[in-house]
Order: structure tokens, then C-alpha cells, then sequence
């Protein structure tokens, strides 16, 4: 078992000593405190993602800002993410994994992405990020050029460092219930 994959067990098996409660509670911590933050007001479009029931949870959040942002999600394609605008709870449709994905072809324009909300399983200080293992995310932040990445996480999902390969991208930011954990932040 490599390193990662041992990490990846470790987180999954604390997640299982908080309720589904508590990972909400932290959840709208976290979003309430990342809708202060200048890059947040001030991007028209943020990538985001539909959560996962063991991951920050995203719905209230997407719903609560896409009428006033446009807010992208990801679908799984084969080996890729394609990026879709989210429109609404009512036209998802459940996709790989049992996540919600917007049902919608037209794709969106990665270029107007100002923002990246992104999902990890574990996060270091310095911005380095333990993934699921497939790289989808990955592939995906290296399109995606102009847009700050901000890692988003609970607390316990904080190591000291992360084992990294080449393929590996950091987050500009990373973000906790109790707001930014990273010693980067985005460039305003």
C-alpha cells in the first residue's frame, strides 16, 4: 500500500467518527466565511463542485450563488472532467460515482473561470492536495490556467505534508471550517 493510499484510509476512517450533522455544521462554516473573501465577490464565474455525502457539502452553497454567479460543475467523461453550467438542482442527473452533474451538453468556457472551489480528500499547509486517485481533478487544474484554486476541506483533513508526484497540482488556497489554513493565498 503507498503512502497515499494509506492517507487516503486514514482520513476515511475519521470521517466516520463525526455525524453527518456535524460535517453540514462545518460545511456552512467554511462557506460563510469563503464568501468574504475579495476573489469571491469579486468572480463572475467559479468552478464548484456537487458534493459527495463525506465531502464539504456544496448544495445549499451552489444553490444559495447561482443565481447571482455562474457556477460550473464537473461531469465525468471517461478520463476527464468536461465543465458544465450548473442550472439548477432540478436538471441534474445523477453520474458516476452518484454525483450530481448538470444534464445540460453545452460546455463551459474554462477561460471565464475566475475561481476553482476544489474537493480533496487531504490538504498540507503548503497547499498540496491528497485526491481520490484518478487525477480527474488534477488533469483538469492544469486547463485551467487564470483561475485561483482554493481547496476546500475539514479541519482533520489538514496533514503536515502530502506525498506529491510531478502530475500533482497545488491549490492557491486551502480552506478549513475555521477559514484559510494555507500560508499562500490567491494574487488579487
Amino acid at each position: 500500500m503507498t503512502e497515499k493510499q494509506k492517507l487516503r484510509k486514514q482520513i476515511a476512517q475519521e470521517k466516520k467518527s463525526y455525524t453527518s450533522g456535524q460535517l453540514a455544521e462545518w460545511s456552512s462554516s467554511l462557506f460563510n466565511r469563503l464568501e468574504d473573501h475579495p476573489l469571491f465577490q469579486s468572480a463572475r464565474t467559479i468552478l464548484m463542485y456537487y458534493s459527495l455525502p463525506d465531502e464539504v457539502q456544496t448544495h445549499d452553497f451552489v444553490e444559495k450563488w447561482h443565481d447571482r454567479k455562474r457556477i460550473v460543475l464537473p461531469v465525468v467523461k471517461g478520463d476527464d472532467l468536461e465543465l458544465r453550467y450548473f442550472n439548477g438542482k432540478d436538471r441534474l442527473r445523477t453520474g458516476m460515482f452518484g454525483i450530481g452533474e448538470p444534464s445540460e451538453e453545452e460546455p463551459a468556457d474554462e477561460n471565464d473561470i475566475e475561481l476553482a472551489i476544489i474537493p480533496g480528500v487531504a490538504f498540507d499547509r503548503e497547499g498540496n492536495r491528497l485526491g481520490r486517485g484518478k487525477g480527474y481533478y488534477d488533469r483538469t487544474l492544469e486547463r485551467l490556467e487564470k483561475a485561483c484554486r482554493i481547496g476546500v476541506c475539514f479541519s482533520f483533513q489538514i496533514l503536515d505534508s502530502i506525498p506529491t508526484e510531478e502530475c500533482d497540482r497545488r491549490m492557491d488556497e486551502v480552506w478549513t471550517e475555521k477559514g484559510r489554513v494555507s500560508k499562500k493565498q490567491c494574487r488579487q
